[in-house]
């Protein structure tokens, strides 16, 4: 019998390509000998594995060559053989012994034990085989996936306006051949009617420029782009501000002039670069473009091409960089704008509905009228400027806030992540025109934030490429739900009403006073009107952008700075840091599962969305609180249009609505800590300037009232403020009106203090808010309560509460009020000596206040004498000492902000502003 050799495989890889040599001392493997028998065992019935042994062993001259037995499933056994303790008599005669056994004396299939760790490690490593190879080919799909992706960004990017043009020529051709207008939604309709002539104005302009001997200052503009690509721009941008506007459907000529020469200026410079990239010339320009164009430019096109294919897309953006040519003006930018709103007001006509008396001409008027209108800066200021405006005609208004989807927006949110930032311009949209700050034409915040080193700002860098890669998606359940309310005049849930209230009629009374109050309550009305209308739009501006991305499996939004250093998207209507309409109805795209801490604050969360005094309870009381109404909060899930509708009491209904459905989900679930959660909870601070300065000042009291220390209940500096302003006040209405003034304002107050009343006022007092600022936000507050109907009492009442708002603040929070005075007088030493003030935050930006004198520049435009404010050489000593203290504190807080999402990055949670998806 042969004897028995029990083996450990310690390491179980082998290698092929190289035979191992005997005549070294082998580690990995062991063959132990037993003395008490020299033959091989018959299998065991509890060896875990079989191997059929084929090794080919030579016996002649040494070094022994050992090659590597087969496996059924896998070449791989053994590696690094070694015999320990034996002589090379005894080696010898084993190697023959087993010779023997693999030439033929044994032919059955040997089974040999293996110890129990060999089975399990041979698995773990057939696993990681398998798992490389998933891995392998997701990074694939993902690859795939993100260059469509990319693609798709591309020419979001830099073929929206060409799209647009194509469309409405299409729509142009399918009119006259069928010499039928096509059933199109209102905007559309009136763009598709202006189009054409708009186009043939400005291809006659662009002639007539050609040839014109004396050409004007925007002749070199005007031909940069094709006409029906210009005229878009031009329809598109004056609806967007009409949309946007608040001054009773005008708009300044000033503003819409630069507004369309920018967007004119970003469009030339794309079109530039596809015309560039082009792998084909069109027929129409072939002749011109070979003609003019030298072999340095042929050569840029064919080097750009190539980059292009081999998806070289950074050495794409450096080429056309470096062959851009300079930025406009401001001049150029409202020269060109004027004269292209010039042709729109000459060529664009509206006509009402069809419903006039046969024989009776068409009521056929322009769109838009050139005016000039008088505007006082404030109420009741007594000087008049005279403005130039744009005013449509009131039937562009009719059902303009009902077509918000059909606008073309900008700055789009990205559907890859975008590019990380490098510098002032250098980041963000792929080509869209990106800066990571708003620096409103500041050229010496301007200057400074382009010449600090890109290793200071690294962590602004950081910070902003963090924000950015937070990847969102469209809550569908709550946007349908949204769409519900929408569709059925709105007025609910925080969502304004989708009809205006009616004018009143004029009295057929002849008394003056009866008269004045019509004509007070006919400007109240048509305010309200006015309100509602913006409003609206801005409501449809949102929902299109949500409707848009509904089905996206997610998608970015770049951010950038403003001059303190506080981040936000560059995206302006649907956003996080925007509604409670947004807020609900965004939420991560990566969703994470609750766990035990998860499902708690998921609970907590709910609680404070539902607010009405619940968030100020301890934390196991408010999750009390969502225990107590579970049945309301399944009802809200499951129907919460047509059923008790408990998610609309919430201060923020439709992020409570959002967090009904999830905490519903995971209730439900019969493993409720698994649940797969995607929404953000929020982790708010308590008036976070007044927080700043109670840590600056290092003030206990004041840090206790904005829970900077611990405490079982959370602190709320709005009810202490609000409870002092109503002892105040009560302590007034008891004085007698003859000789105190402010007693009757007292009695008529005493019931409307609380804290949603003093609440804005708080939170902007440590921003610098002003008496009027405070006096009109206490006053927005009343309005809202309804209480108080008669217009002057209202205006007496906002000016006394803002009074006493303010007194109360002064008395809780002096030590912030002492340092907000202290920063003031350094503000005012530096200001004194002609100096902006400015520092650096603690992550390395620096801030230059930008407030100068400015100096009015006049250009002479075809419409009108234009005023530019241009940034002076002086600064303005009073807004550098007042604005000085807000600023900082703002800073400060973006930079906490900042630092907060990088830490949340390398603690593995995703971020956005001040929320976070916490497990």
């Amino acid at each position: 019998m042969a004897s028995t050799i029990p083996f450990s495989i310690q390491n179980p890889t082998w290698t092929t390509s190289k035979p191992h040599k005997f005549h070294e001392p082998y580690k990995n493997l062991h063959f132990l000998s037993n003395p008490a028998s020299h033959s091989l065992s018959k299998p065991s019935p509890l060896s875990s594995s079989s191997f059929p042994l084929n090794p080919k062993f030579s016996l002649l001259n040494p070094p022994l060559l050992f090659h590597p037995l087969h496996d059924s499933s896998h070449d791989r056994l053994l590696e690094d053989f070694e015999i320990p303790t034996i002589n090379n008599h005894q080696k010898l005669e084993t190697l023959i012994k087993f010779d023997q056994i693999m030439h033929g004396e044994s032919s059955k299939r040997v089974f040999i034990q293996d110890s129990p760790w060999v089975s399990s490690l041979f698995w773990k490593d057939m696993h990681k085989i398998a798992n490389k190879k998933v891995k392998l080919e997701f990074k694939d799909i993902e690859k795939r996936k993100y260059n469509l992706l990319r693609r798709r960004q591309i020419r979001e990017e830099t073929e929206a306006w060409e799209r647009m043009a194509e469309e409405y020529r299409g729509l142009v051709r399918e009119m006259c051949e069928r010499k039928l207008a096509p059933n199109l939604p209102y905007v559309k309709a009136l763009f598709l009617g202006w189009f054409e002539p708009l186009k043939e104005a400005i291809e006659r302009e662009q002639k007539l420029e050609k040839s014109k001997k004396q050409k004007s200052a925007f002749s070199p503009n005007i031909e940069l782009l094709p006409a029906d690509k210009m005229a878009v721009i031009v329809m598109h941008k004056m609806m967007g501000l009409v949309m946007v506007g608040h001054e009773d459907g005008c708009v300044r000529v000033v503003q819409a002039a630069v507004q369309i020469g920018i967007a004119i200026e970003q469009e030339v410079r794309i079109h530039n670069f596809l015309e560039k990239t082009k792998s084909y010339q069109r027929k129409k320009t072939l002749h011109d473009v070979q003609e003019s164009m030298d072999k340095e430019k042929e050569m840029l096109r064919k080097r750009v091409n190539s980059l292009i294919r081999r998806k070289r897309l950074m050495e794409v953006q450096n080429l056309v960089k470096q062959d851009e040519t300079k930025p406009w003006s401001r001049d150029k930018q409202a020269k060109l704008g004027s004269r292209l709103i010039e042709l729109l007001t000459e060529t664009a006509y509206v006509q009402p509905p069809a419903n006039q008396s046969e024989g009776v001409p068409p009521d056929v008027r322009p769109a838009f009228r050139h005016i000039f209108k008088s505007v006082t800066k404030n109420p009741g200021q007594k000087i008049v400027k005279k403005y130039g405006v744009i005013e449509c005609d009131p039937l562009i208004l009719t059902g303009l806030d009902g077509t918000a989807k059909h606008m073309l927006i900008p700055y789009f949110p990205m559907l890859v992540p975008p590019k990380k930032w490098r510098g002032y311009d250098k980041g963000g949209h792929l080509f869209l025109p990106s800066y990571i700050m708003r620096t409103h034409g500041s050229r010496q915040q301007q200057d400074a934030v382009r010449s600090v080193p890109g290793k200071q700002m690294q962590r602004v860098f950081e910070a902003l490429d963090t924000l950015g890669n937070t990847k969102w998606r469209v809550n569908g359940k709550v946007l349908d739900v949204v769409e519900r309310i929408w569709a059925s005049g709105g007025n609910n849930a925080g969502l304004v009403n989708r009809g205006d209230i009616p004018i009143p009629e004029k009295p057929s009374s002849d008394d003056l006073t009866e008269i004045q109050k019509w004509k007070w309550s006919v400007r109240k009305a048509k305010k309200i009107n006015q309100e509602r209308h913006s409003q609206r739009c801005d409501t449809e501006l949102k929902l299109s952008v949500a409707r848009k991305l509904k089905d996206e499996e997610g998608f970015y939004y770049p951010h950038n700075l403003d001059f303190r250093g506080r981040a936000y998207p560059m995206h302006p209507h649907l956003t996080h840091l925007s509604s409670d309409l947004c807020r609900g109805v965004l939420e991560f795209a990566e969703g994470r599962p609750l766990g035990k801490s998860g499902l708690r604050w998921l609970k907590i969360h709910l609680a404070n969305l539902y607010s009405g005094g619940v968030e100020k309870l301890s934390h196991d009381g408010r999750l009390a609180f969502v225990e107590n109404h579970l049945s309301e909060i399944f009802d809200s899930a499951e129907n919460p249009v047509n059923g008790k509708r408990w998610w609309l009491a919430a201060e923020d209904p439709f992020q409570c609505l959002a967090a009904c459905i999830n905490l519903s989900e995971a209730l439900k679930s019969a493993s409720p800590h698994t649940v797969i959660s995607h929404l953000p909870i929020h982790q708010d601070g308590s008036c976070n300037g007044l927080q700043h300065y109670a840590a600056l000042g290092r003030d206990s009291q004041e840090a206790a009232a904005v829970n900077l220390v611990t405490a079982e209940k959370p602190s709320d500096v709005y009810s202490e403020i609000a409870a002092r302003v109503h002892e105040i006040i009560r302590r007034d209405s008891n004085k007698d009106p003859a000789t105190n003034p402010h007693a009757l304002l007292a009695k008529v107050l005493i019931d409307e203090v609380d804290r949603k009343l003093v609440k804005q006022t708080v939170m902007t007092s440590v921003y610098g808010v002003t008496y009027v600022g405070a006096r009109e936000q206490i006053k927005r507050r009343l309005e809202e309560k309804g209480h108080i109907t008669d217009d002057r009492l209202l205006f007496s009442a906002a000016c006394y509460a803002a009074k006493v708002t303010l007194t109360a603040l002064g008395e809780l929070f002096q030590a912030a009020r002492d340092i907000m005075g202290w920063l003031g007088d350094c503000a005012k030493v530096i200001a004194s000596e002609d100096q902006p003030v400015r520092w650096t935050t603690p992550l390395g930006l620096p801030v230059v206040q930008p407030y100068y004198k400015s100096q009015r520049h006049l250009i002479r435009t075809s419409l009108q004498v234009l005023a530019l404010q241009r940034e002076g050489s002086s600064v303005q000593v009073r807004k550098q000492r007042t604005a000085f203290p807000p600023n900082f504190v703002h800073s400060l807080d973006g930079s906490h902000m900042m630092m907060t999402a990088v830490a949340c990055r390398d603690a593995d949670l995703r971020f956005a502003g001040l929320s976070c998806n916490l497990k």
